[in-house]
């Protein structure tokens, strides 16, 4: 069980795992050894994001100022949330 996502969490891609743009799918998706997991839209956006450096605070600050929308803090730690518990992330509380 990976520890809860807080506001102040560091999430980055987990060192197995890359992340690119795949033009034949119209969609970033995860690298990983034995195959590639397709993203939606949002998904995508949001672990652009998780460089290790930045918090979630920061990340959903600036999902929200590039798409001019507020209230995403909910949706982004629980799919943030989800990809800990998938491995997909490490995260720094």
């Amino acid at each position: 069980m990976s520890a809860p996502i807080r506001a102040e969490s560091r999430p980055a891609l987990d060192r197995r795992f890359r992340l690119q743009w795949e033009a034949a799918q119209s969609a970033h998706v995860l690298l990983y050894p034995e195959g590639m997991i397709k993203l939606n839209q949002s998904a995508g956006e949001i672990l652009k994001r998780c460089d290790g450096r930045a918090t979630v605070a920061e990340i959903t600050a600036d999902l929200e100022r590039a798409f001019g929308v507020t209230g995403l803090a909910a949706d982004v730690t629980a799919f943030l949330g989800m990809a800990a518990e998938k491995r997909w992330l490490t995260v720094v509380a």
